[in-house]
């Protein structure tokens, strides 16, 4: 069973979300994704700055099996990446809800989540896909 955190936010991309104010969340991907794609060799996150539209892709995770787009399910601007992904991207293997974050968004309007999924929702979604 993966491990999930009752206090983020899921999407059916497998991204993590994390309100860290009323208007910035950080993103990572889940464990479930992290396990899929095996040891992660890079990461990278578009420049801080990108103005992004709810949808877009804003990092590439690549794998020694594959290379996978991550998608901000906000509209913004990214305001951080995680600098010790570019040294040690396995960072997401081990910790893909903490240290593994991967970057942070900064909206215009007050972040409203409640179109994602709860811890709930998204372990039934997976649940679904098997």
């Amino acid at each position: 069973m993966n491990k999930l955190s009752k206090d983020l936010r899921y999407t059916s991309s497998h991204e993590w979300v994390r309100r860290d104010s009323d208007h910035e969340i950080t993103i990572g991907i889940t464990d479930h994704a992290q396990e899929a794609l095996g040891d992660l060799v890079y990461a990278e996150i578009y420049p801080v700055g990108k103005r992004l539209d709810a949808g877009d892709v804003c990092a590439v995770v690549e794998s020694v099996k594959a290379a996978s787009d991550v998608y901000t399910p906000v509209t913004g601007t990214i305001s951080a990446g995680n600098p010790a992904l570019a040294e040690s991207p396995e960072i997401i293997n081990r910790d893909p809800y903490g240290e593994g974050w991967l970057l942070k968004v900064k909206t215009a309007r007050p972040v409203d989540l409640s179109g994602l999924l709860d811890a709930d929702g998204y372990e039934h979604m997976l649940a679904d896909a098997h």
